[in-house]
């Protein structure tokens, strides 16, 4: 089977947007890496500024559809439960798109037209969906009151560094952030962190139960 030229365009895009960066890398060399014509890019796209667009939108819908269809278990499930369930979901999602992970996360650090779509489109609705899980939380008593805009800012952080910066803790911590050993001991770490910084230390249910 002959491999799909666009999505060897959008490979190829990946890889040398996270090498080179945005601005360093033409269309030429995108072309010249999937060994396609250059003429093909602007087909399939419309050229270099579209296709980055279609990277991040296409991540970023995939990522929020996915927080947002753990929010919607609200109703039958705990808060700390949900919030699990988004953690563990943001970290699958991150490890099977790695490339494209650190390419977008990267991006958004910068300020463009495009970033700012993107945060109003999709960055937004994430804030709204650990916004929600947190609330419920804080008012099942299931969660200590904390500033929810910080905890928010700091979960964030969390669930983007390995995918962000790959390279800082694999030659500075000889680590491998692509594997799965690395996601099933952060994960962990994750929890741990749920436990202690984010759940009541003695919620309502346990009251009860040791009454």
């Amino acid at each position: 089977m002959k491999p799909n030229k666009k999505q060897l365009v959008i490979d190829s895009a990946v890889l040398l947007f996270n090498g080179k960066g945005f601005d360093r890398t033409s269309v030429r060399d995108i072309a010249s890496h999937a060994g396609v014509n250059v003429a093909l890019i602007s087909y399939y796209f419309g050229g270099k500024k579209s296709l980055l667009e279609h990277l991040m939108t296409s991540f970023y819908e995939g990522y929020t559809e996915g927080i947002a269809a753990c929010l919607e278990q609200l109703h039958e499930r705990s808060a700390k439960d949900v919030l699990l369930e988004m953690i563990r979901f943001a970290l699958d999602y991150q490890q099977d798109h790695l490339d494209l992970a650190r390419c977008v996360h990267r991006e958004v650090t910068f300020d463009s037209t495009l970033v700012r779509e993107v945060m109003t489109t999709y960055l937004m609705k994430e804030k709204y969906c650990y916004e929600q899980v947190f609330s419920a939380g804080f008012k099942q008593k299931e969660f200590r009151r904390r500033p929810v805009d910080l905890l928010v800012l700091q979960l964030r952080e969390l669930l983007l560094m390995p995918y962000l910066h790959p390279q800082y803790i694999r030659e500075v911590y000889h680590l491998m952030p692509q594997e799965a050993y690395f996601k099933k001991r952060y994960a962990h770490y994750l929890r741990m962190w749920v436990d202690t910084a984010v759940c009541h230390p003695n919620p309502p249910q346990l009251k009860k139960a040791q009454a």
